[in-house]
């Protein structure tokens, strides 16, 4: 691939993703709702349709090795911020009993419904080879994920931050977050290695001593390395290169373990001190080069990805069950739970719709199902557009049960009279 081309398609990717977010967000969309159409458009199921022989010329699938490779190294770095922000959270250990009850019922519920509609799709969707149970778990999992990042740039839109059920919402996604990437992990692996169940002791193994090394050695060491280093917050050069050797070791760990490459950056975000001063300061560094340039690629290559079979027949009845199925499982299991917690019926039904969005966390999640053959192309595109969906409508849905901003005297007190 010449750099030309490579150049080309960096010019195109990033202005249709500016452009999709631009107009999106002048509708009430976050941003990252346009830019994962922008993905979908420049797939064959919209660009490939209307402009197949420029399609076929800009993305060539020859010509696809450097985007890709951008496109990882653009996820690794979010995944490395979202987990500092997971250990970031202040009010995690405060409503541990009320987010653990939202956390495990909008998992569970959505669980059980995506094994539930699984024998219906497994015998046409599933990839030759793919069984049953791992075809199963893949599905609950991706029915169950919620975007951590895009339901915190929601509240913080809105003023929502510190309200009753913000705070409950955050901290939800948090718990979520970590039931499902453990279930997605134990699919990847079991799907990853060819030595069976003694395969799969092999990796648990190897992740335990992965999970003893980095937060047993790891976090103490680059506590001492920012006390001494970096005491107002702000890492040094020489302590953002040991930041970064770090989180490429970790991922290229869990890579060579079978996993992907974001369990090791995540995980290695998750270890290290939590200090808000050092979240602020690497995401000022990282966040604009990983959203802005590298996130899009991945968006991009999403989108070339799907296939316009999805949009018809059969395959367009599957999608709207999906849809439905994600969609009624996440509000109820999420609005169920914090009613249970005391929270009165609007707040519930508002927590429900949050953890309701998915973005590009389901996004992260079905591009590593594809990448390791758990789903062919006309699932992965039913299962994008149940992202872009569930995402689009977690706003509409909120203003709907409390309008745009909550009063005072509704953050004063969130259980019904």
């Amino acid at each position: 691939m010449s750099v030309t081309t490579l150049l080309l398609q960096l010019v195109v990717i990033l202005t249709t993703a500016r452009l999709c977010g631009w107009v999106l967000r002048h509708v009430g969309q976050p941003s990252v709702v346009g830019e994962m159409a922008a993905g979908l458009m420049l797939g064959p199921a919209v660009m490939g349709l209307l402009f197949p022989s420029l399609h076929a010329q800009l993305f060539a699938k020859e010509s696809l090795q450097g985007l890709s490779s951008l496109a990882t190294v653009g996820l690794v770095l979010f995944m490395f911020v979202v987990g500092l922000e997971l250990r970031a959270t202040r009010n995690m250990r405060a409503q541990l009993q009320a987010a653990g009850a939202v956390g495990v019922l909008s998992v569970l519920v959505p669980l059980v419904l995506g094994l539930a509609i699984s024998p219906a799709l497994h015998p046409t969707l599933a990839p030759a080879g793919v069984g049953f149970w791992p075809f199963a778990l893949f599905m609950a999992a991706a029915l169950s994920i919620t975007a951590f990042p895009v339901m915190a740039r929601i509240l913080k839109d809105r003023g929502m931050t510190r309200t009753p059920f913000g705070q409950l919402s955050l901290s939800a996604a948090a718990v979520v977050d970590v039931f499902a990437w453990i279930l997605l992990a134990f699919v990847v692996a079991l799907v990853g290695t060819s030595d069976g169940y003694a395969g799969l002791i092999k990796i648990t193994v190897g992740v335990v001593v992965m999970l003893t090394v980095l937060f047993l050695g790891l976090k103490p060491a680059f506590a001492w390395l920012l006390r001494v280093k970096a005491p107002d917050g702000e890492p040094s050069t020489t302590l953002m290169a040991a930041l970064m050797i770090g989180l490429l070791v970790t991922a290229l760990l869990t890579e060579w373990l079978h996993l992907h490459a974001v369990f090791g950056a995540f995980l290695f975000g998750a270890c290290l001190p939590r200090d808000d001063r050092l979240l602020r300061s690497l995401s000022e560094r990282i966040e604009p080069i990983s959203i802005v340039v590298l996130m899009p690629l991945f968006f991009a290559l999403a989108g070339l990805g799907t296939t316009a079979n999805a949009f018809s027949g059969a395959s367009l009845g599957a999608m709207l069950l999906i849809v439905g199925v994600a969609t009624v499982g996440k509000i109820a299991g999420g609005a169920a739970g914090a009613r249970i917690a005391g929270y009165s019926w609007r707040d519930s039904l508002a927590t429900g719709s949050l953890m309701n969005a998915r973005g590009l966390m389901e996004l992260i999640v079905i591009k590593i199902g594809l990448d390791v053959g758990l789903i062919g192309p006309e699932l992965f595109t039913m299962l994008l557009v149940m992202a872009l969906a569930t995402t689009a409508m977690t706003g509409p849905l909120m203003t709907l049960c409390i309008g745009r901003k909550t009063k005072p005297a509704e953050t004063a007190a969130h259980a019904e009279p």
